[in-house]
């Protein structure tokens, strides 16, 4: 099931909004289940559309790439960027959450910090 569904989203992943994306790749590394072909495609994605991502959507997608053990440097580089131009929105759970995943995946960068 788990690959099925990955291969259908995938094909379809161009047209998913922020939210879609954050959602699915939360879905899979909630269950615990990281299928490679489909966080580098969500990966791709997220940075592609970036500026769509809010608060909730950046906060989502960096603690499933963390609990995954992904830690892409191009697109943390991206998320910490998005992170900080909405960081005014966090609030400290949302704040936690982040410094953990960036903690976590070991991507530190200055700005963020």
């Amino acid at each position: 099931l788990f690959e099925a569904a990955s291969e259908a989203a995938i094909s379809k992943i161009e047209k998913f909004k922020a939210l879609d994306i954050a959602t699915t790749v939360w879905a899979y590394a909630k269950v615990g289940h990281e299928n490679k072909n489909l966080f580098e495609a969500a990966s791709e994605e997220t940075i592609s559309k970036i500026e769509k991502f809010n608060k909730q959507d950046i906060v989502t997608t960096v603690w499933a790439y963390a609990k995954v053990g992904c830690g892409n440097v191009d697109l943390f580089d991206a998320l910490s960027e998005a992170a900080i131009s909405t960081i005014d929105e966090f609030n400290a759970q949302d704040m936690n959450d982040v410094v953990w995943a960036f903690r976590e995946v070991g991507h530190e960068k200055a700005e963020f910090f």
